[in-house]
């Protein structure tokens, strides 16, 4: 059977196309299980946890038994109750030893004690793990994987105190020689759910964790190695360092995404009458389609992240301002609304700063609030009116999209709104161009120009790409700067043309649009 690009569960290496997991897998046994660490697998959702709790598996099986657990194998009921629990913990503990490749009087040990007619508590339970890890020729590791199955529940919390327990009486009493618990949540926000956080946030019974620092994403040169395999299976022409560099421009390497992308330009845009070009999909063109669908479709992945905005106004507020004004965000530890976002993948510490953590995230983020604010929106309302005559032959014409917009913006605004242009000029050109590029082109903001000053916003339609810088006035001197900057910035994305907006609120500026030329670099700007 040939191999295919996978978003469904766990990737096998022989079934799926998939980055090569041999470096990350050193480094866990390395740094982690052979030195007998206990520690929390903890990403956002579909980053690649059950794929890499699969692996492990495997790759740890010549130096370890490998008890691996899935929680989602024990019912909600069976964690209502320790005696209840233990029998439940036992039948997948007793399945996983034999699976594990442990010996038989260690599998016979614990289908004897599961036997037992009488109800059993976890003390017990944990001198039964004690004995069997005390006389397996072997150490013996347990993976378990969503543990957020089990994040209700009083007895998950008594569970892991026994695993705490033991492990600092470990020269005394012989028990696993690593734990590894993966899940979305980390164990201090799986107690939140169970007693007012006074009670208990300062004081997890999982205080013995290892801080697992291991990159779960994909970096560009994995992404290419993968679609290496694919080019030499399928020959399909591409240039793959670059539709690595495409890809990887859109995701940051989170490994959903990724595969979706790939997925996509497989099995779907080939067979899109208008999409593929001479049969030809896996181009900018082609990840800039399967950008746009994923973009409208509704995913687990989107919509946990909707449903956290939602339940976080004072998150959502703060990514309204990164994204509309530039505004730079400290990166606090103790913030609990900004750890929801880290935890849950959509955002980053990036040197200290909170951002969004990739371009596709960010998107979906501006076209739900742009969605919200659109109906009442005469700035939305305008682009929509103006749009037809920015698209000859299926070009976008950014030039003249420039010149509308400056003819329009100076018909309702004045100097008197000086300071309410300072704050939403950008998100109101962000609400002209949307119903201008909706539905054929993409567009982002560029994290590394985010400031209060300057953003950069990065357009792709129909494979060409504009980068427009958006900035306030602060005098020519700063201007030229910023002209300079946006030279810089154009070279990287190996454009020669470039524009820029800026909002001038000097008494005696002159509006309009003027045609600079740096070197061999046109730079359109565009005055209000």
């Amino acid at each position: 059977m040939e191999r295919f690009f996978n978003t469904e569960g766990p990737c096998e290496p022989e079934l799926h196309y998939m980055v090569r997991l041999d470096d990350r897998l050193d480094r866990i046994k390395r740094f982690y299980i052979d030195r007998g660490k206990y520690f929390v697998i903890n990403r956002g959702r579909q980053y690649g946890k059950t794929t890499t709790l699969h692996a492990l598996e495997r790759y740890l099986r010549n130096d370890y038994y490998v008890v691996a657990l899935d929680f989602q194998g024990i019912s909600t009921a069976e964690f209502g109750d320790e005696y209840i629990f233990v029998r439940s913990f036992l039948r997948i503990f007793t399945e996983a030893l034999a699976d594990g490749g442990a010996g038989s009087e260690q599998i016979r040990q614990a289908a004897a004690f599961m036997e037992q007619s009488r109800q059993c508590t976890l003390g017990e339970l944990f001198h039964l793990i004690s004995q069997i890890c005390g006389t397996a020729d072997k150490p013996i590791v347990m993976l378990v994987d969503e543990v957020d199955s089990a994040g209700n529940n009083q007895v998950f919390i008594d569970f892991l105190a026994q695993l705490r327990m033991y492990y600092n009486h470990r020269r005394k009493k012989p028990i696993f020689q690593s734990v590894v618990l993966a899940g979305v949540y980390d164990i201090k926000n799986l107690k939140l759910k169970l007693r007012p956080e006074q009670e208990h946030q300062y004081n997890s019974p999982w205080n013995i964790a290892a801080n697992f620092d291991v990159e779960m994403g994909f970096s560009q040169s994995q992404i290419a190695a993968m679609l290496d395999e694919y080019e030499a299976d399928r020959h399909t022409g591409m240039d793959v360092p670059a539709m690595a560099g495409e890809i990887y421009q859109y995701t940051s390497g989170y490994p959903c995404l990724v595969s979706s992308i790939c997925k996509l330009l497989d099995e779907t845009l080939p067979f899109c009458e208008g999409v593929a070009v001479t049969g030809h999909v896996w181009t900018k063109e082609g990840v800039t389609e399967a950008v746009k669908i994923i973009l409208n479709t509704t995913t687990p992945l989107f919509d946990s992240m909707v449903k956290q905005l939602d339940m976080h106004k004072d998150l959502r507020s703060t990514l309204e301002e990164i994204l509309y004004q530039g505004k730079r965000v400290p990166f606090s530890p103790d913030e609990k609304s900004m750890n929801m976002g880290l935890m849950f993948g959509f955002l980053k510490n990036s040197n200290g700063q909170i951002m969004v953590s990739n371009h596709m995230f960010e998107m979906r983020m501006l076209n739900m609030f742009i969605a919200e604010e659109a109906v009442e929106s005469e700035e939305y309302l305008r682009g929509q009116r103006d749009r037809n005559q920015f698209i000859t032959g299926g070009r976008l014409d950014m030039d003249l999209v420039l010149e509308k917009f400056v003819e329009y913006f100076n018909e309702i605004y004045d100097a008197s709104d000086e300071k309410f242009i300072e704050k939403y000029g950008r998100k109101f050109f962000l609400l002209y161009l949307k119903p201008i590029i909706n539905g054929t082109g993409n567009y982002y903001l560029e994290a590394q120009t985010l400031d209060a000053g300057r953003t950069d916003v990065v357009v792709d339609y129909r494979g060409e790409r504009f980068v427009i810088e958006m900035k306030i006035w602060r005098g020519k001197e700063y201007n030229e700067r910023g002209e300079e900057q946006l030279k810089g910035y154009l070279e990287y994305f190996h454009q020669k043309k470039g524009y820029m907006l800026s909002f001038n609120f000097n008494q005696k500026k002159k509006t309009g649009i003027q045609v600079i030329t740096l070197g061999d670099m046109t730079i359109v700007e565009a005055v209000v």
